[in-house]
């Protein structure tokens, strides 16, 4: 039997690192995660590159996962898993939060919505399910947008809902940075005024982003007098996206 090839396997240790990373990762700390010389290190990220599977910041030189890869990742995946398996944690996501639940991944440059949990009450409320959102102006799509799950784009004309929606390319960019910072994703009356919601990043095999999952309802209860999101919903809206990604086979 033949051996393995030592250049798909440090390709492949080096995807693994960029996709359970915290956002874009330098040269240095990359060669240094995995104990390989830099100018091998350079070389690999270099090739990865020409094909599509890593991408390299101009301003800060930083290395991320591609838009090919990406989408490469979440061709696998079909919505109908994604729902299935997110199903046995929206329903106690609802019922700790006290806020409807929605799932959300890229179709088309927008956010779908494949299930939707209704808030624990009585009030009335429609269901979301099959429902096209915006990428730029919600939780789910900012959570998508900033891991570039199915090859996500901000589009080239951004629309505004409110006052309150990003559609300068810049801050969203850098909004878009504070989502990898962090984990999570808030939006603050930019689709609705008076609503606002929280999401977290599901993964599957890899470590990649596939979909997202969140919370949303009313910005006095979701958020504080500082327009702060409670940090109880969101340890809440990222245990239940830990979940839901063990589920799918993320190992992180």
């Amino acid at each position: 039997m033949p051996g393995t090839v030592q250049s798909i396997e440090r390709a492949a240790a080096i995807l693994r690192t960029l996709a359970g990373g915290p956002g874009r990762l330098g040269l240095s700390e990359i060669a240094r995660t995995l104990d390989l010389a830099k100018g091998t290190t350079h070389g690999i990220l270099r090739t990865l590159q020409l094909v599509g599977f890593v991408e390299q910041d101009r301003n800060s030189g930083q290395y991320q996962l591609g838009g090919a890869l990406l989408h490469l990742g979440t061709s696998y995946l079909d919505i109908n898993e994604l729902r299935s398996r997110s199903i046995n944690w929206a329903d106690p996501l609802a019922a700790r939060s006290g806020e409807s639940v929605r799932i959300g991944t890229v179709l088309e440059g927008q956010v779908l919505v494949v299930h939707h949990v209704f808030r624990p009450d009585d009030t009335f409320q429609t269901l979301d399910v099959g429902t096209l959102l915006p990428l730029h102006a919600t939780a789910l799509g900012k959570v998508l947008l900033a891991y570039r799950a199915g090859g996500a784009g901000v589009p080239l004309e951004i629309e505004r809902f409110t006052r309150k929606t990003i559609t300068d390319p810049k801050p969203l960019a850098a909004a878009l940075e504070g989502v990898r910072e962090a984990g999570f994703a808030m939006e603050i009356e930019e689709l609705t005024l008076g609503q606002a919601a929280i999401a977290a990043p599901i993964r599957g095999y890899g470590g990649l982003v596939v979909g997202a999952i969140g919370i949303s309802g009313p910005v006095e209860r979701l958020c504080d007098s500082h327009y702060r999101p409670h940090p109880h919903l969101i340890t809440n809206v990222r245990d239940a996206a830990r979940a839901v990604s063990r589920d799918l086979g993320a190992t992180r």
